[in-house]
C-alpha cells in the first residue's frame, strides 16, 4: 500500500461510517445497535423472541431458531393477536411464521427477513361453510377465497378475522408499516369486506397503499409478510428502512436523511427489496 494510501485510509474509514456503508455493528462502529442495515442487507443486535405462545397467537414452528425480532416487532405481533382475539373471539390462534435470526442475517427461504422487522403471518381460515378452523398451514387461497387443504377438502379465508388483523396493525401507534405483502386476490377480499363494513375511507386508503404483490418473489397467497419502518431512534443507530415514506408516517425522515425512504418514481417493486 502506498503512502498516500495509508494517509487517507483512518479519513476513509471514518467516511464510510459517517454514510452509513457497515452492513454490521464492528469496532469502526460501536453505535451500531438494534436493526442494523436494510430488511434485505442487514442484521440484527439486542434480538427479542417472542415466545411459542401467547393469548391469541402460537408459533408455526415452535422450536425453530428464526423467532427473532426487533422488540417493537415483537411486541406488535403479540399486540394485534391479542386484539384479534379480543374482537373475534373463539377462534384458533394466528400462527406466526418466520421472523428473523438471533442476530439478523440470511436464513434460507428468504431474501430478507435479516434485521428483524419482518415477519410472515399464516392467514386466519374457515371451513367453507364459515367456522373458524386452524390454518392448517401454507395452502394457497384464490380470487374466490378457497385453499385446498393438505387433509383433503377446503378452507376459506377468513376475511373477517384477517381484516381485524389488518386493522390492528394499521392502527397501531407504536409501529408504522411499510409494507404487507399479500396476493391481489387477497387484497381484493379484504378490501371488499372493509369498505362492506364502512371502515374509514382513510383507513382503506392507507390498507390500499401497503398491500402489495411483489413480482420479485412468490405471490404471498398463502401468507401475509409485514414489514415496519426504523423508527427515528433506530435510524441514528444504523437501521435503514428501504421503503417509501408514507405521508402518515410519523416517523418518517426529512428529506435527505434516508434516500430509500423518499417516494421515487421507480415501479413499486423496485423500491420494496427482496422478501
Amino acid at each position: 500500500m502506498s503512502r498516500v494510501t495509508l494517509k487517507r485510509a483512518p479519513w476513509l474509514a471514518l467516511s464510510l461510517l459517517v454514510s452509513g456503508c457497515f452492513g454490521m455493528p464492528t469496532p469502526l462502529a460501536p453505535g451500531l445497535e438494534g436493526s442494523v442495515g436494510l430488511p434485505y442487507a442487514g442484521t440484527l443486535t439486542d434480538a427479542e423472541e417472542l415466545p411459542v405462545h401467547g393469548e391469541g397467537f402460537e408459533r408455526y414452528r415452535p422450536w425453530g431458531l428464526r423467532n427473532y425480532g426487533t422488540p417493537e416487532l415483537v411486541q406488535a405481533i403479540m399486540r394485534e393477536a391479542r386484539q384479534v382475539a379480543a374482537e373475534e373471539p373463539g377462534g384458533p390462534p394466528l400462527l406466526v411464521g418466520d421472523l428473523s435470526a438471533r442476530s439478523g442475517g440470511r436464513i434460507s427461504g428468504h431474501h430478507s427477513h435479516r434485521s428483524g422487522r419482518d415477519v410472515d403471518l399464516l392467514y386466519f381460515s374457515t371451513t367453507p361453510s364459515g367456522v373458524p378452523v386452524a390454518a392448517p398451514g401454507f395452502v394457497h387461497y384464490g380470487p374466490d377465497g378457497l385453499a385446498a387443504s393438505p387433509e383433503g377438502g377446503y378452507v376459506r379465508l377468513d376475511v373477517a378475522r384477517q381484516w381485524a388483523l389488518f386493522r390492528a396493525w394499521l392502527t397501531d401507534p407504536s409501529v408504522e408499516i411499510l409494507w404487507m405483502f399479500v396476493s391481489r386476490d387477497v387484497e381484493s377480499l379484504i378490501i371488499d369486506h372493509a369498505r362492506a363494513l364502512n371502515e374509514p375511507a382513510e383507513l382503506i386508503w392507507r390498507a390500499e397503499q401497503v398491500l402489495h404483490q411483489p413480482r420479485d418473489s412468490a405471490n404471498h397467497d398463502d401468507h401475509v409478510h409485514i414489514r415496519i419502518a426504523c423508527t427515528a431512534q433506530q435510524r441514528v443507530r444504523g437501521c435503514e428502512t428501504g421503503g417509501p415514506a408514507w405521508p402518515w408516517m410519523a416517523d418518517a425522515p426529512t428529506l435527505g436523511n434516508d434516500e430509500l425512504l423518499t417516494l421515487p418514481t421507480a415501479p413499486v417493486d423496485q423500491r420494496s427489496g427482496l422478501l
